[in-house]
């Protein structure tokens, strides 16, 4: 079977292959055949083939056929958990909610193809209307670190509003987005309008980015490569939208329920060991409670249970692989202020223990982004001087505010440059909400009620009354 529909081919001696090791334990377990230009263009042609017959459907057809993908998802949610905990690494009951959520994304995505309602404009001489009609074949990229729910934003909403979708994921972690390939083919989706082609960037990425059928580029990754990516886009004036890095502040305030915010203060970060874009890997607590708020902390730290991702009881588990964990190290190198660590496992396996730094504003690891189970905290002043430390990075993705004082939450609320805030929480991503960054985190907005219109053009039509 050929790797743009559901499964990869079988390897031969001259098939570029991705060999997939388990984070947990550094040992080869598969491979997964990369697809050639060939392969990317037919797989391109075959969508925009697929996409035509797709857009013509009754919106209650579509609809219907998202739903029945979503029961298919349903169905299939210990299996894909269980292929994203060999393939990632993340905890067993991690991946069960991330199952879960790719089936609440189609779910809620199903409502869309009814309710991408035109308007009528009143104008003099005639009736003037607007319609949304799909772009055709949307281009998906996607990260290791989240690989089936990040798909899911991009192909649910995109599916639903009439495009085809052919997505690449990320060369670590294909398995999950395979599997659902199969599974929309299994529920009835047409054959060629949602493929999965595992390769590498610069030949399937790339090619999303120069053929001239795709029309939007979806693409969740760094922010160097995000940048290549509207570049080439903006070459075509393609469609494009970018969710990229994130350095995200948890800020603290003394008047806050302290105890609340340095027990789940190692949740805002060491969830997926820390990879994750909307990781609060900033602290930032208000002088006069600092050493308070460590003494908290330092328990809620040292009580995150690190271990076999398939273990009920793990809350963390390894990093995605022996590059990535030699790139996290490199930010606590030996004499780094370590403030305390939590435990991880000896023994094989990229196993990072969770960590606590007290640096200056001015280090590396205060200013760029880890991606690893490290968080800095750092004494502030006051609100201004809250602000100022908050907005002092080139992203703004995420973030949390803990205070009592509903004004001052207010106030911080809209001070502070970022896309997603939480006050007195963690919450960054929810289905029925929209998700997308500040400045260099990102552009364009993922997930909420107005997703699926991201994935249309719209056209205006005037009838002249006489």
């Amino acid at each position: 079977m050929t790797p743009q529909t559901t499964t990869p081919p079988t390897p031969t001696p001259q098939t570029t292959v991705q060999t997939l090791v388990d984070p947990s334990t550094g040992a080869a377990f598969d491979e997964v055949a990369l697809a050639d230009l060939a392969t990317v263009d037919a797989a391109i042609e075959r969508a925009a083939a697929a996409q035509r017959g797709w857009a013509a459907l009754a919106p209650l057809d579509r609809a219907r056929a998202l739903r029945r993908f979503a029961a298919a998802v349903d169905g299939a949610i210990e299996e894909l958990a269980q292929l994203e905990t060999r393939n990632s690494g993340h905890p067993i009951t991690q991946s069960r909610w991330e199952a879960g959520h790719v089936r609440d994304v189609l779910e809620y995505s199903s409502a869309a193809p009814e309710r991408l309602l035109g308007a009528q404009i009143p104008v003099a001489g005639g009736l003037d209307v607007t319609v949304h009609e799909p772009l055709g074949v949307v281009g998906i990229i996607t990260p290791w670190n989240f690989p089936m729910t990040i798909a899911s934003w991009g192909f649910a909403p995109a599916l639903a509003a009439g495009n085809a979708v052919v997505l690449k994921p990320a060369e670590w972690t294909p398995l999950t987005s395979l599997r659902l390939a199969e599974l929309a083919l299994a529920s009835g989706l047409p054959e060629g309008l949602f493929q999965v082609v595992p390769g590498r960037g610069d030949v399937v990425g790339e090619r999303f980015v120069t053929h001239p059928l795709v029309r939007k580029v979806v693409f969740t990754g760094s922010t160097r490569v995000g940048k290549r990516v509207m570049a080439g886009c903006a070459d075509q004036v393609k469609r494009v939208t970018l969710e990229l890095g994130g350095k995200s502040a948890n800020i603290v305030f003394a008047d806050s329920d302290l105890e609340r915010a340095a027990s789940t203060a190692p949740y805002g970060v060491f969830e997926n060991a820390g990879q994750d874009c909307c990781a609060r890997s900033r602290i930032l607590v208000e002088r006069r409670v600092l050493d308070r708020f460590l003494e908290l902390l330092e328990p809620a730290v040292q009580g995150v249970v690190v271990g076999d991702p398939r273990d009920e009881a793990t809350e963390m588990g390894p990093l995605v692989s022996a590059a990535h964990h030699e790139r996290v190290a490199a930010f606590v190198p030996d004499g780094a202020p370590v403030a305390f660590r939590g435990s991880a496992p000896a023994g094989p396996g990229f196993w990072f223990p969770p960590t606590v730094l007290l640096p200056s504003s001015g280090d590396p690891v205060w200013r760029e982004e880890v991606f690893g189970p490290v968080v800095s905290v750092l004494p502030f002043e006051d609100e201004a001087d809250a602000i100022r430390l908050a907005n002092d990075t080139d992203y703004g993705l995420s973030g949390s505010i803990w205070t009592r004082d509903l004004g001052r939450a207010l106030r911080m609320s809209r001070a502070v440059e970022s896309g997603n805030l939480s006050v007195n929480s963690h919450s960054s991503v929810r289905y029925s909400t929209p998700f997308g960054g500040f400045k260099q985190s990102g552009l364009g907005r993922e997930l909420g009620p107005d997703a699926a219109l991201g994935f249309t053009e719209t056209k205006n039509i005037f009838f002249a009354a006489d």
